[in-house]
């Protein structure tokens, strides 16, 4: 019989960091600042569901970006030699090597009055906002989590056996029919993490926003942090909400890649 010895410091890592901070959480969400039960920060949280589902779309759109711009990138790596793999895999995860705030600020530099992109932009006749828009914080989302789409996506690919595609191949299928009945559906797997990896940050991260939006483009993430301050029971509330959201989104896709795998 295995020792569950080396499972231990795993399950106290959980107690502490996750399951506490949930029961406070919960706590904090149904009760007042004198510790009596209420519903009354729910019902104050209900006047933030513009921002809720604003965060929810720009999540939902910065996912679909992402997983347009992955989906090709992640092909091409997986075709590639062993050695170029490998190389490519680095550069994607390179940006990841620096911090999440100095990557953010850096896009300020690029696109704000006068700045290279700015400035580029100028040069082609163009006069348009770059910073302090909607636009920027999509902006923000796919650079940051773009590789958290292409990796997943990219694995399942590059574990593919090449000899399935090979006999299709010598039984007349096209490059188009390759890739519709086995490429894709062989990927899709990939597709339901990087999702699930890139939906489920994008609708909780703050700062982004702060950055690179407007006074009008706060998510939900700037919000919760910015009632924290002052009213830990709406913050808790807020908080609740959002993981009810993310979880019942992850059930979903859960349940989409069991279909996908039995099929």
């Amino acid at each position: 019989m295995k020792s569950k010895a080396p499972f231990y410091p795993y399950l106290i890592w959980m107690l502490i960091f996750t399951l506490i901070p949930l029961v406070m959480v919960i706590y904090y969400a149904f009760t007042d600042s004198s510790g009596s039960f209420t519903l009354n920060s729910f019902i104050e949280s209900f006047y933030y569901s513009n921002i809720f589902l604003k965060s929810l779309w720009i999540s939902l759109i910065s996912t679909l970006i992402c997983l347009v711009l992955a989906y090709p990138i992640s092909y091409i790596m997986s075709r590639a030699r062993g050695s170029a793999q490998k190389i490519l895999v680095m550069l994607v995860m390179l940006p990841m090597w620096m911090n999440f705030i100095l990557r953010i600020y850096a896009w300020v530099l690029l696109l704000q009055n006068n700045g290279l992109i700015d400035l580029a932009v100028k040069f082609l006749g163009l006069d348009v906002p770059l910073l302090g828009n909607q636009g920027a914080v999509i902006l923000g989302m796919v650079y940051n989590f773009l590789p958290f789409m292409i990796i997943p996506i990219y694995t399942v690919m590059a574990k593919t056996d090449n000899s399935i595609i090979e006999a299709s191949q010598d039984l007349g299928a096209n490059k188009l029919n390759v890739f519709r009945r086995i490429v894709f559906p062989l990927s899709v797997p990939g597709i339901i993490s990087g999702i699930t990896m890139v939906f489920v940050p994008t609708a909780s991260t703050f700062l982004v926003a702060q950055y690179l939006g407007g006074t009008g483009d706060k998510m939900i993430g700037d919000v919760i942090e910015n009632i924290f301050q002052r009213d830990k029971n709406v913050g808790s509330a807020l908080s609740l909400m959002l993981m009810v959201i993310i979880f019942i989104f992850l059930i979903i896709m859960n349940r989409f890649g069991d279909e996908e795998a039995a099929i």
